[in-house]
């Protein structure tokens, strides 16, 4: 399983160094809304400093939504699809390895937004701990999450449309569990974040092995 998930992700993974797509899409949409963000409430730096948490993730969320299409964009063309299925690779596997590509760009583009938050609205980190843990926890619990409903709306034709639909609400606890841990990381009590990373941690594993388990007869039906 391990094997076939280190083949797929790294075939995603070239595919995405070869496109650019992360870097001169994604990337520049994300920090994008991130200076709109700061343009819209800059006339009130308190309000900016303390919604940094919260404008942080929505971005990370607007960002991974692109990520989790274009994954499943680039199997759709040439019979892509039909072909990841009569590989042999194992379900579960292309599940990982698909999350794991999906997650490895998501790390890129939440690193570079890190830094905006902290230059532009002028957050102070006092719980590095805290935040690493955090974006580990809440970035695996989005590709998985995505890489599962990413799978289920890919056979549809109106998949472009229904993704946000569909992945948006399953996402609000991934939400609000890495804003309010992210507020305790930056500038809060470290301490009252902790709980919300066990929040996050438990959505982690419950998509992890959900996808597992039933990544493959959904990839047959998509």
């Amino acid at each position: 399983m391990f094997r076939d998930a280190s083949l797929v992700a790294g075939k995603d993974l070239r595919i995405e160094l070869r496109s650019h797509v992360t870097l001169q899409q994604v990337l520049p949409f994300a920090v994008l809304v991130l200076i709109l963000f700061g343009i819209a409430l800059d006339p009130d730096r308190g309000v900016l400093s303390r919604a940094s948490a919260g404008l942080f993730w929505v971005t990370v969320l607007f960002s991974a939504l692109l990520a989790i299409q274009r994954a499943f964009t680039v199997e759709a063309a040439d019979g892509g699809r039909d072909a990841l299925r009569l590989s042999g690779l194992d379900p579960a596997g292309i599940f990982l390895g698909k999350a794991a590509a999906i997650a490895a760009q998501l790390l890129a583009v939440e690193a570079v937004l890190a830094v905006g938050v902290v230059v532009m609205y002028g957050a102070e980190v006092t719980g590095v701990p805290l935040l690493v843990a955090t974006i580990g926890a809440a970035t695996a619990g989005l590709a998985a999450a995505g890489t599962l409903y990413g799978v289920l709306a890919a056979g549809l034709r109106v998949k472009e449309t229904l993704l946000p639909i569909l992945l948006l609400p399953v996402l609000s606890p991934v939400l609000i569990g890495a804003t309010k841990a992210f507020e305790a990381a930056l500038g809060g009590v470290a301490a009252d974040g902790w709980p919300w990373l066990g929040l996050l941690t438990v959505f982690a594993l419950l998509y992890l092995t959900f996808g597992t388990l039933a990544f493959g007869t959904l990839l047959e039906e998509s």
